[in-house]
């Protein structure tokens, strides 16, 4: 039987990453708990982590491609600023709720929705 409390705060580290930093140590904090832990849970929830921080990377590098393609065209940048908001909320709104299902129920590895796995 694993730790309760560790499990729950292995795991909302690996979630909150994003919180400390947006590049390396999003996605870095939770490989190394990929590595150290030995929880099966733990480790679902970082693998959880990191396809979910790629797909953020991702779509953020797609955004911001099609910002400088079109940042000379005031349309495009109408539509494209209310779809970077909404990102933006998205990604923090989906950080947030799988803090609070890792807190709510430790033993269940918590799935983004809409995202494409790498791992």
């Amino acid at each position: 039987m694993y730790d309760s409390d560790k499990r729950k705060l292995l795991s909302a580290l690996c979630h909150g990453a994003i919180f400390f930093s947006t590049t390396i140590v999003s996605v870095g904090l939770p490989i190394a708990i990929l590595f150290v832990s030995d929880d099966p849970v733990v480790k679902d929830n970082a693998k959880e982590s990191i396809n979910f921080h790629f797909n953020v990377w991702f779509y953020g590098a797609i955004l911001a491609a099609l910002f400088f393609l079109t940042s000379w065209l005031i349309l495009p940048l109408i539509v494209l600023l209310p779809i970077a908001g909404l990102g933006y909320i998205i990604h923090w709104g989906l950080t947030i709720w799988a803090l609070i299902a890792v807190f709510s129920n430790p033993d269940q590895p918590y799935r983004y929705p809409f995202i494409f796995r790498v791992f």
